[in-house]
């Protein structure tokens, strides 16, 4: 039996959150249903054709209930937009990729001063990060009783909605490609090995190479071990290769004035050469190397 379309989004009055304010998002982005701020009767608790996000106790994914309240004090940081992306199959890839969404959790399981405190940052950094982008589609979102297409918040909210719900089917075509065809390197160099990650030409590339390497780093947890990335060049036939992450031992600008390489940034984070041959991209990873 096909599962019910949904017909209806209701989430809690009042003050207004990015939690539920972005599953909401989501769920306008995939459904186009109307949205009501209120409290669900339980009727529509029951009834998998009404998603009740943030509100009425019941977290239920069969029914479409999401909410995180009633959780014990222990539980891990969760809100909303986790369990509606828990239950759509894509969490794991939102918090590798969205890095914006463990925070999202603590702040609203957790409140603003245990979350600097997780981040090691002043709680007066919180509020700092803020902008009037975030303030003003909360507010305008408390505000609303009720929204329908038709409405520019509903279509904004609409577009946020399928902006990160396309990102994350980008990053998992990503990965896949990435996953067919990315190598890794081992270069020894001194008591040292730097670890790299290298992806080849192929007929086909994905639209961004660097970021489709990136991608690969994350989803294999290789954050800490990986030192470079190289990727072809999309401006050229050659090939680019970066520090991954501000690698403190690695500086490309070392390797400017070799024939081959026609750009080399001045701060040192990326090379770029016309060589393809693999042996030859290593040669310029080791003259950048910094020794320990």
């Amino acid at each position: 039996m096909a599962e019910p379309m949904i017909h209806t989004l209701i989430t809690h009055p009042g003050g207004a959150h990015k939690d539920e304010l972005l599953a909401i998002c989501v769920l306008i982005a995939q459904t186009g249903a109307p949205v009501f701020r209120r409290d669900p009767t339980p009727h529509e608790l029951q009834d998998p054709g009404v998603a009740v996000v943030d509100v009425g106790g019941v977290h239920d994914p069969a029914l479409h209930n999401y909410d995180h309240h009633h959780f014990p004090r222990e539980h891990a940081p969760t809100c909303s937009l986790s369990l509606l992306l828990q239950a759509q199959g894509l969490y794991e890839d939102a918090l590798h990729f969205c890095d914006w969404l463990e925070v999202a959790e603590w702040f609203d399981s957790r409140g603003p001063g245990k979350t600097a405190t997780w981040l090691g940052v002043p709680r007066k950094a919180i509020s700092q990060l803020n902008s009037p982008i975030d303030m003003t589609l909360l507010r305008r979102f408390a505000q609303s009783a009720e929204l329908d297409q038709g409405d520019p918040l509903y279509a904004f909210m609409g577009m946020v909605g399928q902006d990160l719900l396309d990102h994350l089917e980008q990053v998992r075509e990503r990965i896949t490609f990435a996953d067919a065809h990315c190598q890794r390197w081992s270069i020894p160099v001194g008591d040292e090995t730097i670890h790299a990650v290298f992806l080849p030409r192929t007929e086909e590339l994905p639209g961004q190479p660097s970021g489709t390497v990136g991608s690969y780093v994350r989803a294999h947890e290789l954050e800490a071990e990986i030192a470079a990335v190289v990727y072809p060049d999309s401006r050229g036939e050659g090939y680019g290769i970066a520090r991954y992450e501000d690698h403190p031992q690695l500086d490309f600008s070392l390797v400017g004035g070799q024939d081959d390489v026609h750009f080399a940034h001045k701060s040192g984070f990326l090379c770029k050469t016309s060589s393809a041959d693999p042996e030859r991209l290593k040669a310029l990873i080791l003259g950048a190397w910094l020794p320990a």
